[in-house]
């Protein structure tokens, strides 16, 4: 049945697909330096590991106050000024000598990330709402293509030379001006306005609590999530560097394991949402999730540059739709705040992003690289374990 689409709701969703696509642009663009900034930062695996690990306490810790500043403010004004600070944290980082300016530019960067992943996803379930059907999975996929965009500048910049530091000030100038664009488009007023017409909003009315089956599903979302966040980690931390050191090949070529992991993340968000509309969400993320510990499996097996980018494919092709069902079904639960359940799930979602690069770091120098990187089939095994907390709980049921 065609439903008719306001004017505000469609210039609404091209905002914010740019909030997307340029969260994932300006945060990838600098990953192919890694290989460059690793050396020059004298750091063994292990200390790498930490280093990009300790990046997602930043988020940890910021992420806790995104739903009251969204209440205060609205989504919108958040993640356009979250996004700003965290497109400045280039500089930081591309500028880095030392191992804890490195590691302290990538804790504010994500402590930025998470407000604005909180904020323009809140904002995209707004305008999913005025669309009256599943567009979350396609706003996911503009960040995908945000980040193979960025992938390929980066691992461009990286072949043709160009100093870090400048690579940075240009995606400083260039993204910052777009994101001030964006907020051009998107929703005016307060988020609640656009769902006061379900009860995740009102979460003692009648003096009911939330019931421990809604705090249990959350927590299995949240991991399925983190678990989810550590495979698509993988490729960003170790892809480049991995390819680097396991074989004789360019600059270009070691960026293009993140580039093939996000590439198929892109295809299968674009794909997503019709995906989950005809056979659901769960059995969408268990083929998916079963591509991933076939091919990276595969991949650790039998190691070959080309078998290891179809490995890091297959890994991104086995995400693609986890994070936005995972997020979609915290949005759903009942007795919650506006934006509670989404601030929650996207809070222990980052524990995979914190675990991840510091857990192959360590395997790393005890064993090596290429056996440390068994960690994501392995944590694609565990997302195909919490699978069931998609499963929608009843009202009836949600609350005591």
């Amino acid at each position: 049945m065609h439903t008719h689409i306001p004017a505000e709701a469609r210039r609404a969703r091209r905002g914010v697909i740019l909030l997307f696509w340029l969260n994932g642009v300006a945060w990838s663009s600098i990953i192919p330096r890694y290989p460059e900034i690793k050396p020059m930062l004298g750091l063994s695996d292990t200390w790498w590991g930490i280093s990009v690990g300790l990046g997602p306490v930043g988020g940890l810790l910021a992420g806790l106050a995104t739903a009251k500043l969204m209440r205060r403010y609205n989504s919108a004004t958040v993640a356009v000024t979250a996004l700003l600070g965290g497109i400045t944290m280039l500089n930081v980082i591309g500028n880095a000598t030392v191992g804890w300016v490195f590691a302290m530019g990538l804790v504010l960067m994500a402590a930025f990330d998470a407000l604005t992943d909180i904020a323009m996803n809140a904002h995209g379930l707004r305008v999913q709402k005025l669309y009256g059907r599943s567009i979350l999975n396609s706003f996911h996929g503009w960040w995908s293509i945000g980040a193979v965009s960025g992938g390929f500048l980066g691992s461009v910049a990286a072949q043709i030379g160009m100093a870090i530091w400048l690579q940075a000030v240009i995606a400083t100038v260039v993204f910052g001006a777009v994101a001030v664009f964006s907020k051009s488009l998107l929703l005016p007023g307060k988020d609640n306005e656009a769902v006061d017409s379900t009860d995740i909003t009102h979460p003692t009315a009648g003096g009911r609590k939330v019931s421990p089956a809604v705090w249990v599903r959350l927590v299995a979302l949240g991991l399925l999530g983190a678990s989810a966040g550590l495979i698509e980690e993988s490729g960003a931390s170790w892809g480049a560097i991995y390819m680097d050191r396991a074989f004789d090949v360019v600059p270009f070529m070691a960026g293009m394991a993140f580039v093939a992991l996000q590439g198929t993340q892109t295809v299968g968000r674009f794909t997503g949402d019709m995906l989950v509309n005809r056979i659901g969400a769960i059995p969408a993320l268990v083929q998916g999730a079963t591509f991933a510990v076939v091919g990276m499996t595969a991949a650790v097996l039998a190691p070959s540059p080309w078998l290891t980018l179809v490995g890091f494919a297959a890994a991104g092709w086995g995400v693609a739709t986890a994070i936005p069902s995972a997020m979609h079904s915290a949005d759903e639960l009942p007795g919650l705040k506006h934006g509670s359940g989404l601030t929650i799930v996207t809070w222990l979602m980052r524990l995979g992003f914190f675990v991840g690069p510091p857990l192959i770091g360590v395997i790393g120098d005890a064993v090596s690289l290429r056996w440390a990187l068994l960690v994501v089939p392995g944590a694609a095994l565990v997302m195909l374990a919490l699978t069931p907390a998609l499963k929608p709980i009843r009202r009836a049921t949600a609350s005591s």
